[in-house]
């Protein structure tokens, strides 16, 4: 009688290496005293209440530029923002975009 039994054998991992690393985001030293952790609160929660509303942050995208591209010129502040708005509410009937932020 013949076996048809499945036999799994296990798969030979390569050794993986890191050939590059980068941080996700800056970590902030840790605040020592109240009036520190409140400044951090206070921070944050307006970070987040202006991405609800859609108003991307200049100074996470300044930080972003200077890692990601360093030769290049980061925008202004207000080309920036007017070219948020306009990737977010095209002027130009048909086009469709997305925030570059």
């Amino acid at each position: 009688m013949s076996d048809n039994r499945l036999i799994f054998t296990p798969l030979r991992v390569r050794a993986l290496t890191i050939t590059r690393c980068q941080p996700l985001f800056v970590v902030e030293p840790r605040p020592q005293n109240t009036t520190q952790w409140l400044k951090l609160i206070a921070r944050r929660t307006a970070q987040s209440f202006r991405l609800m509303v859609g108003v991307q942050d200049y100074g996470n995208y300044v930080a972003h530029f200077r890692i990601r591209h360093p030769h290049g010129v980061p925008l202004s502040e207000r080309d920036f923002h007017r070219r948020c708005l306009e990737a977010r509410f095209p002027s130009e009937g048909g086009k469709m975009g997305k925030c570059p932020c």
